[in-house]
């Protein structure tokens, strides 16, 4: 033992290194924080992450001793440290920089020391007693990083993806109801920012539903290609060191412990070098974020104002928008959520970079790609969240401004063509272009249409709905 008071004396192929005695880590792991001080992210930050470490652990142990690898003392007391760091304890003792090099060695053998030591006093022994249960010889038994650290980070994901999902699903339902309660709000559409033709208020937000229902269920195929995992590897593909029994021992064993329904790789060696399924995932969720800061553009745009934008819908009032401009109130959350977009798109980058990278057997990368997904999946989560709860819920529509654009809007004067032809159309859009006069009164004028026929076919729902145009053409 050290003869320091405050700590113990750990060994490792470099050399002894005090580790402090109030710490579940090990010499491993200190010396990765010394290496490693690049975010201050640790491993810690994402607890999705450390228990999927332990929940490895736990299989492993289950199914070593299962194989009689293992004695079944050292797995009960393995399994019982797990469970307490599933619980929720023990997390601050995983201290490495979640950006590290070896490929996430650092962090593997981090999970090895914290599980080790509080195995350890679980079966009434000391931290660092590594002669009766040992962080690499037991813990880490029939294991590599290869295999471990892959896996751990699909399972990670795999719960990250449920609770983004839930928030893209709470957000969808706060554009619903909105829709519901603009349905009947007529206004005008546009392209290119320029007058289209009428639509609903609640027909422009429905679509951002729908927009959101299709990428849940991107999503949730994305997940899928994340059940295959190849824990039982070990080094690179081949199984050395490991059981030939184990690799399915492990997986059943992990689905047991995670009630997850994960599959082995059909090919180790092809397993452990590729990535794509997190590229796969990757891109899905730059796919989220174009579409949801496309989202956050409209609504910045439609409450630009108040007098001298769009205004054509209120953001609720989060904050006070300037130092120097009194009054002045800010879309805020969609400009949060629009940032968080920039960040994915770019996270996006570093993954397919990573991916790039890896080289022979295995992808010495993977803390960057791991560090990339989670924060995008967390980040997405927490802005999907903050727009449904601190804006969408809160949105007021200018009815009387929007049906006064429409009214005034050249663009009615589409929904003429079939009742006075293209050429006559044209006419009227040019008239009340130049004298600012209505499309309405300019028709009358010209006695293109009568004022019952000019009344029905600008009626809501004859605009808006192409059944109800196609049933009135007909009848015409």
């Amino acid at each position: 033992m050290t003869p320091f008071a405050d700590a113990r004396l750990e060994h490792d192929l470099l050399g002894d290194l005090p580790v402090p005695s109030d710490a579940y880590y090990g010499v491993h792991t200190l010396r990765a924080m010394n290496n490693f001080p690049i975010t201050g992210t640790t491993v810690a930050d994402y607890p999705a992450l450390v228990n999927a470490l332990v929940e490895i652990k736990a299989a492993a142990a289950l199914a070593n001793a299962e194989l009689g690898l293992l004695s079944r003392h050292k797995a009960d007391w393995i399994v019982a440290a797990c469970r307490e760091i599933v619980d929720g304890a023990l997390h601050e003792h995983f201290p490495v920089d979640v950006i590290q090099g070896g490929a996430g060695t650092s962090t593997n053998m981090n999970a090895n020391e914290v599980v080790a030591n509080r195995a350890l006093e679980i079966a009434g022994h000391r931290r660092g007693e590594y002669e009766f249960l040992h962080p690499n010889e037991d813990v880490n038994m029939s294991q590599s990083t290869n295999d471990v650290y892959p896996t751990a980070i699909k399972l990670a994901l795999q719960r990250l993806i449920v609770d983004l999902c839930g928030a893209m699903a709470e957000l969808r339902l706060s554009f619903e109801a909105k829709a519901k309660e603009f349905a009947k709000v007529l206004k005008m559409g546009r392209t290119q920012l320029q007058d289209a033709v009428p639509m609903t208020l609640g027909q422009e937000f429905s679509s951002y539903a729908v927009m959101l229902g299709e990428d849940e269920a991107r999503l949730a195929e994305a997940a899928t290609l994340l059940r295959e995992i190849n824990l039982g590897a070990t080094a690179i593909g081949t199984g050395i060191t490991a059981h030939p029994d184990y690799a399915a021992a492990v997986r059943n064993h992990l689905n047991q412990v995670t009630g997850l329904e994960l599959v082995t790789a059909s090919n180790l060696i092809e397993a452990t070098q590729d990535v794509g399924a997190f590229v796969q995932l990757s891109g899905v969720l730059k796919r989220v974020a174009v579409k949801l800061s496309k989202v956050c553009n409209d609504l910045r745009l439609l409450s630009s104002g108040p007098r001298a934008g769009l205004g054509e819908i209120n953001l609720p009032p989060m904050q006070a928008g300037s130092s120097i401009m009194p009054g002045k109130v800010n879309p805020v959350i969609p400009e949060v959520v629009n940032q968080i977009a920039f960040e994915v798109i770019g996270n996006d980058m570093t993954v397919t970079m990573a991916a790039e990278g890896g080289q022979l057997q295995l992808n010495a990368f993977e803390p960057i790609i791991a560090h990339s997904l989670f924060k995008s999946l967390m980040h997405m989560k927490a802005g999907c969240e903050t727009l449904a709860r601190r804006c969408v819920s809160g949105i007021t529509a200018n009815r009387e401004h929007l049906l006064d654009t429409v009214n005034r809007s050249i663009g009615i004067v589409t929904a003429l063509n079939p009742y006075i032809g293209y050429a006559n159309a044209t006419e009227v859009a040019r008239a009340a272009l130049e004298s600012g006069r209505g499309v309405s009164e300019i028709v009358l004028e010209k006695g293109l249409l009568t004022a019952d026929e000019l009344a029905n076919i600008l009626r809501p729902e004859i605009l808006t709905e192409p059944t109800n145009q196609a049933r009135l053409t007909m009848q015409r």
